[in-house]
């Protein structure tokens, strides 16, 4: 499945897993150079196998359909602990996956769990950040366990920041790189000397972050998305597929990989080691990420794909919360859920969250057709099976 798009849109686009082992590498890339430049800053801090590890697994907890399915989520939860992509990760590499029959989770160390914990705090846990948090209070004991490592209270540890900003290199880069090819991103006009198309898109981005600091500095913004654009994209149309539009999107996404690789560097402040990214070039990322805002998530098209995504998996939601309240009906749930529900039968909390634990491990394929399943839209021969 995709942050943005549904998993079968179009050969074009990554989707998780493929997103996954690219943040994996990139971040791999960026802990080794801080390492070799930094070496006495980093031996007991930064660890690439940990990066790594952190990076492969920072979007276990997505639900289908990305955001707008953990928005979702989240709202229907609200009086239960509500839902965050990125506590769903912690839940599962905890306590939901499956390592061996004497514990959850899969046995992680503290650095890989620490590395996880983009946002370490538990829910309400950061004023600044009330919408944010990176594990729910069920994980609290894994949680403590990680938190040992964390340079300060409320702190990512640096390797958790590599993975983060690996992450965000990666997205940002590998979508415009889909975008572009599927039609959907004018690159060639937003690099060309004409500024017509660039403005267009500045007066979208500062329009809809008018209320966020990071996009205070606007000036600062527009040259630095323009200047990277302008000196680095030689593809002078729309894509066609050709060996050449290849070769040279391939060159242009390599060059700004690179160059994002670089612009990571550490500083000591006291006692505490702190990843610096390049002022200029994290807007660079940010303005980059603001393209798929701009022309494809705003989309009509990709609005009313959404609703329906909305609606199914909150009609999931209802009709397993409901069901899972008595035992005759389990047998809709898959196995491993319907001894998930034995174990807290009486916690309600409980019990919706086992059910969100279903939705949330569902592909966006296996979402469309449980709901079509439960709500009677189409008819197996009753012999497939459901969700292992």
């Amino acid at each position: 499945m995709t942050q943005v798009v549904s998993a079968n849109s179009g050969y074009v686009f990554h989707n998780r897993l493929t997103h996954s082992l690219q943040v994996a590498q990139v971040g791999r890339r960026l802990a080794e150079k801080l390492r070799k430049r930094w070496p006495d800053l980093t031996e007991n801090l930064v660890c690439p196998d940990v990066v790594e590890a952190a990076c492969l697994a920072h979007d276990l907890g997505h639900p289908p359909f990305g955001h707008i399915a953990e928005k979702c989520l989240n709202e229907l939860t609200s009086h239960t602990g509500g839902f965050e992509g990125n506590a769903q990760s912690f839940r599962i590499v905890t306590r939901l996956a499956s390592r061996s029959n004497n514990y959850g989770g899969v046995d992680l160390t503290a650095a890989v769990l620490a590395g996880i914990l983009k946002y370490p705090w538990l829910k309400d846990g950061n004023p600044e950040k009330p919408n944010k948090w990176g594990a729910y209070g069920s994980e609290k004991k894994a949680f403590d366990f990680a938190a040992q490592l964390l340079p300060e209270v409320n702190t990512p540890t640096v390797e958790a920041q590599l993975m983060d900003w690996a992450d965000d290199v990666t997205y940002s880069v590998h979508d415009l790189e889909d975008f572009y090819r599927a039609g959907r991103l004018p690159l060639h006009l937003l690099a060309n000397r004409d500024p017509r198309e660039r403005d267009m898109f500045f007066d979208s981005v500062f329009a809809r972050r008018k209320d966020d600091k990071a996009f205070a500095e606007q000036q600062e913004l527009r040259e630095a998305f323009t200047d990277i654009l302008i000196s680095t994209f030689s593809i002078p149309r729309a894509y066609d597929g050709s060996s050449r539009h290849r070769g040279d999107l391939r060159t242009f996404t390599g060059i700004l990989i690179g160059r994002y690789i670089n612009a990571a560097s550490l500083v000591a402040d006291g006692n505490v080691v702190r990843l610096r990214i390049d002022d200029e070039l994290r807007m660079e990322v940010l303005m980059l990420k603001e393209l798929i805002w701009s022309y494809v998530i705003e989309a009509p098209s990709l609005a009313a794909r959404q609703h329906g995504q909305q609606r199914v998996i909150g009609e999931l939601f209802e009709i397993y919360t409901s069901l899972a309240q008595s035992p005759s009906n389990w047998k809709i749930f898959p196995t491993f859920y319907r001894e998930r529900l034995a174990e807290v039968r009486g916690n309600d909390d409980e019990v919706t969250r086992t059910c969100i634990d279903l939705i949330a491990g569902m592909t966006e394929s296996q979402a469309v057709g449980m709901h079509h399943r439960l709500t009677g839209q189409i008819h197996s021969s009753g012999l497939d099976d459901i969700l292992q």
